[in-house]
């Protein structure tokens, strides 16, 4: 496959046992033992995938997911929570997580979960590609959106949910769709969360929000991207 992972989690032998079985599956991973390192090298870029746990030393998975989201680092995040701790996953979908997983999990759904996130990430635009449409240039590499030369300030979650629709270009998509590859499986978001940020992405890119050209809704079905 040659996709690449980054594990992040202090447990050694559970680290030493996921590495295993993802390099297994054919996938290039890279670990780090705490909150800090993880931070580091997933700044750096490159990555697939965060595997995160969320209690970690040094810094916590919370504290790296919303750090990496706040610096345009739009990598898929798959965030590990102790299964009792709602309100982990709950915040960790808010910084910008993308998915997570209870512990103690079955490595089956580990590697389903992973595997879909690896595909949609890779369904999207190359990581170098640059993309024009009317007066936006969306620049996929530094996870920048300008206007008319002006730069553009998106939240992690608008970001995809533009990658998608740009990935997309021309097919008509519903919101459970929408759901699903942007905020992930079991979302706490509803699809009323969906026609929300579409709103804030028309107000930030269409030159008359209510009259989109490049984000139409198509009645009774989603939306359709014709940028």
């Amino acid at each position: 496959m040659g996709h690449r992972i980054l594990l992040v989690e202090d447990d050694a032998g559970l680290r030493l046992t996921l590495t295993h079985r993802l390099a297994r599956e054919g996938y290039e991973v890279e670990t780090a033992a705490d909150g800090e390192e993880g931070l580091r090298r997933a700044t750096d870029g490159g990555f697939d995938l965060v595997i995160l746990d969320v209690m970690l030393p040094r810094k916590s998975g919370l504290d790296v997911c919303r750090e990496l989201r706040q610096g345009g680092v739009a990598t898929p995040v798959l965030m590990l929570t102790a299964r009792s701790q709602v309100v982990d996953r709950v915040v960790g979908l808010k910084l910008g997580a993308d998915d997570y997983l209870g512990k103690p999990f079955e490595m089956a759904e580990l590697l389903a979960r992973v595997e879909a996130r690896v595909r949609r990430h890779r369904e999207g635009p190359g990581p170098s590609a640059l993309h024009r449409f009317g007066a936006i240039e969306v620049d996929f590499r530094r996870t920048e959106v300008r206007r008319d030369g002006e730069r553009v300030e998106l939240s992690a979650k608008e970001f995809r949910l533009l990658q998608y629709f740009i990935g997309h270009r021309g097919a008509t998509l519903s919101r459970n769709e929408l759901l699903d590859a942007v905020w992930g499986y079991d979302a706490v978001p509803t699809t009323r969360t969906v026609d929300v940020h579409v709103a804030w992405l028309r107000r930030k890119l269409e030159k008359n929000p209510r009259r989109p050209e490049h984000i139409v809704t198509v009645h009774g079905l989603g939306y359709k991207f014709a940028g």
